[in-house]
């Protein structure tokens, strides 16, 4: 089983979710590899051999982050190399048709979600063509975290589960 993570994350904890993804997933796969890249990185022609791609980015504005609300980011402290994230890849990658997908994301916890990265990110992959299931919301304390107690953990089960799904379908 072949696997890849590709995120976006600007102050750290939408990586450190998409690692604990992997880990959980590289516990039930079995065989196979598991990488994580930033979406900068990641390829717009996807591997033959993958069989699962995970895409996760931090919610702003209700929705995947874009130029205005990176350069905002940059402002509160986040990377300065971050010019180009997951909305971008989406509109460039092709997707075969046989890879699952699944998205998540990292906000800040609140009683109704109105929109998040995850569900823009399964919209816009699904326009590429992709069967796109929906993750969870990973949940950080505010816009430059830290993540909440316990969300390791959550997406290292996330990613267990993950695995177990794809294996089975397999």
């Amino acid at each position: 089983m072949s696997v890849l993570i590709v995120t976006e994350s600007l102050f750290g904890n939408t990586l450190h979710v998409a690692e604990a993804i992997g880990a959980g997933i590289a516990e039930v796969r079995g065989r196979g590899s598991v990488r994580v890249l930033h979406a900068s990185c990641a390829p717009e022609e996807l591997p033959a051999d993958l069989d699962l791609l995970v895409v996760g980015a931090p919610t702003h504005t209700l929705s995947l982050p874009d130029a205005g609300t990176r350069a905002d980011a940059i402002r509160r402290g986040a990377a300065a190399d971050a010019h180009a994230g997951v909305r971008e890849w989406i509109d460039h990658v092709t997707i075969p048709d046989r890879v699952s997908v699944a998205t998540f994301d990292t906000s800040v916890h609140s009683r109704i979600q109105l929109g998040t990265a995850a569900r823009a990110a399964a919209r816009a992959l699904r326009r590429r063509g992709a069967r796109t299931t929906v993750g969870p919301s990973f949940w950080v304390t505010g816009m430059e975290g830290p993540l909440a107690d316990g969300e390791l953990t959550r997406a290292t089960e996330w990613g267990r589960r993950l695995a177990r799904e794809t294996l089975a379908v397999r």
